[in-house]
Parts: structure tokens; sequence; C-alpha cells
């Protein structure tokens, strides 16, 4: 189906961060599937999981015990604020599992007859019809109405709209149940939180039995340079989800949560697919590697090397970059809104001269390059974009 308007482009094999397509030719991949093939292409860990997993035992169902899945949920734990983890098979289903949990414990808890979960402006959760209805961007919404009923939207970092929805809400039989938002905004233009608005957010929560819940999809399993996004932020949440990165490509989704709100009972929510020994034994497989070879460390030194880069060309090319930010290897450079060049114009050239970019949104141009991306690469793709930039703006390149 045409769900996708695909670049021309047809990719056939992968190595470390590059990638070459069917004719091949090679480029520099900082794409990374979307911020998901963490350890890049081919990685001696993953293989290494692969092969024995799929040699040993695949999928049974969570009708029985999975070694694989309790050593992964156990790696989690420890290495996170959460006491338990839910297993499934995309980010959209992660956050799901959150928004059923939460209605259950609105209900069973708090007692809210109608509960109401906000969510930010600009945000994204997913495709389903819940988690397209929590993704407050009206072009995603649109002819899939009627959408789920149960969310309201904010702005974000804004914390007096967040205080005034839960004051106009608290009456009646509705009440805010839960916030469902991302520490740092990934399809909404590479927005990193505010630290003074996510801990006022963690007060609220805190004060008002409002569970709070991070989308760490996108920004989680090291992406940012710690191993969560909410590390950046000093505050911890009730739950949080994780997809992407976590299987450094495999499909799997997780919800994490804090033993207090864990009110699900058997029958009330599964996954044939979740957490089968396959999927559990490759992402057990990445996070000790990224754990074992120290990853975020490089995570954080090439960020810098990166933003730095970037700040460079904007400042050579201020009448068409408007800014740049992000977290570790989670960048986004944003162009001004009154100028016609676009992400995708960019996205297209740089495809061209051979590094693979990806928008988040119109005007914003997003970096995601595998988290085991070098000095080296870094200066390449800064070397294409600097080039690329020059073609289109006519400006010379002096890179």
């Amino acid at each position: 189906m045409s769900t996708y308007g695909r670049y021309q482009l047809a990719l056939e094999r992968g190595q470390g961060c590059r990638v070459w397509d069917t004719q091949g030719k090679e480029y520099l991949d900082f794409v990374a599937g979307i911020a998901t093939c963490t350890l890049g292409h081919s990685h001696p860990a993953m293989v290494e999981a692969v092969t024995r997993q799929i040699q040993k035992l695949h999928h049974v169902s969570n009708l029985y015990y999975i070694p694989e899945q309790g050593e992964l949920a156990k790696w989690l734990v420890k290495h996170s604020c959460a006491d338990r983890v839910f297993f499934c098979n995309s980010g959209a289903e992660a956050n799901e599992a959150a928004i059923k949990l939460a209605r259950k414990y609105a209900h069973t808890v708090l007692k809210i007859d109608h509960p109401i979960i906000l969510t930010a402006q600009s945000s994204f959760h997913g495709r389903t019809l819940a988690t397209v209805t929590a993704t407050a961007q009206p072009k995603y919404q649109k002819y899939f109405d009627p959408l789920v009923p149960g969310f309201q939207y904010v702005p974000y970092n804004d914390i007096s709209a967040v205080e005034a929805a839960i004051g106009e809400l608290d009456e009646g039989d509705y009440g805010v149940g839960a916030i469902l938002i991302e520490p740092l905004q990934g399809e909404g233009g590479v927005r990193p939180g505010d630290v003074s608005y996510f801990r006022k957010l963690r007060q609220i929560c805190s004060e008002t039995g409002v569970l709070l819940i991070f989308d760490e999809v996108q920004v989680g399993m090291g992406r940012s340079g710690k191993l969560w996004g909410y590390e950046h932020l000093g505050v911890e949440p009730d739950i949080f989800t994780s997809a992407k990165g976590l299987g450094g490509g495999i499909p799997i989704g997780a919800m994490l949560a804090k033993r207090f709100c864990d009110v699900f009972q058997p029958g009330e929510h599964a996954s044939t697919f979740g957490g089968n020994p396959f999927a559990t034994g490759v992402a057990l497989a990445v996070c000790e590697t990224i754990e074992k070879e120290n990853i975020l460390a490089n995570v954080e030194a090439r960020g810098e090397q990166l933003r730095a880069g970037l700040k460079l060309i904007a400042a050579k090319y201020p009448q068409y970059i408007r800014d740049i930010r992000g977290w570790g290897l989670i960048n986004g450079m944003e162009l001004h809104e009154n100028i016609e060049l676009t992400a995708s114009d960019i996205v297209n050239a740089a495809i061209k001269a051979g590094l693979l970019l990806v928008p988040a949104g119109v005007k914003v141009v997003r970096f995601v390059p595998p988290l085991i991306v070098t000095e080296a690469e870094i200066n390449l793709a800064l070397e294409i974009l600097d080039s690329v930039l020059a073609t289109l703006t006519q400006v010379p390149n002096t890179h």
C-alpha cells in the first residue's frame, strides 16, 4: 500500500554506519532506521545473538516462562527507575499498554469515572487509534475520526497550561489520570524538554496522584547520551516506554512501570509475539553491548562534536538556519520559516551526495546516526552537509 512517500533508493546491505544500494552506491547512514539501529548494521554482537537464538528457540508465546525475557526485564529494571516490564512489538504498542495501565489506575485507584490523559502539542506517540489521538498533530489524525475519547492537549514546556487543564478537569466525573509526554520531542522537531518544566510536572503529579508517563521510544536506550531521557531532566516517571533502539533494529517494545502503579491482572493485557525468546535475546545482547563497550561515552562525545560542527555551519548560513539543538545523537537543524528551502530539499540533496538524513517536520533536518558512529564519520557528514547547503543556497563551500 502507498503508506510511505519513499525516496528513490533501494538498500540491500549495511556495515557499521554505512549502507549500500542495489546499484552498489555507498551511503553514510545518519538515519539508522529512524533512531533504531543502535549498534549500526551487521554488528558482531547482534549477528551472534540472532544466530544463537534462532538455532535455539524463537517463539513459544507467553503461556510459559521465557528465560531470555526474564533476563532482559532484569537488566532493564537494574538500569532504570522501573520495577515492572511488559514486552510488546513496537513503540505504539508500548504506548497503548501505558494508556491502558493509566486508565485502569485512574478508575481503580484514583476513582475517576472518565479519566483524561494530557499530551503535548507537536508530540508523536504512534499510529494506532489511541496513540494517534494522543499524538497532538492534526496531520496524523485527518480522516481517522472518530478519534478515541479521553485525551486533551497542552503546549509543550508550558507548565501553566498543565495546571489550568488539571484545574478545569478536576470537577464531577472527569479528571486528569495521567500526563503522557516525551522528554525530548522527536517527530515534533527535536525539541528538548525544559528541566524546570519537567521538575514542576513531577511535583504536580506527586501531589495529585496523576501518573507521569514518559514516551522514551525515540530518545531512550542511550540515544540522548544517557540511557534514558529522563536522566537529563532530574526526575523519574511513574511509567515509561521504550522500543526503536531497544532491539537495535529487531522489533521489540517495552512498557516499564514502578511497582505501585502495576495494576494489571492476568487476562487484562497481552501480546502474542511480545517478549518472545528471539526478540528479547537479541535486545539483551544490544543492552549488554551498550554497557560493555561504554557506548554512552561515545554518544556524548560524538554528539558534542556533531552539534559544534552544525553550529559552525549554521553561522555560515544564518539566513537559512535558525537553530541547532538536541541531546547526544538526536539532533535537529531548524530552518527559518520564511524561506523556500525545506528539510526535504536538504534530505534529497544529501542522498544524492551519499548522506542519509531524515526530516522532523517541514523545517527541521534530523541527525540520528548509529550510536557507534566515529569521529571521522561525523566529520564526513558535516563536510557533505556543508557541500549540499552550498549548492542549494549558492553560498560558497569553505568547510
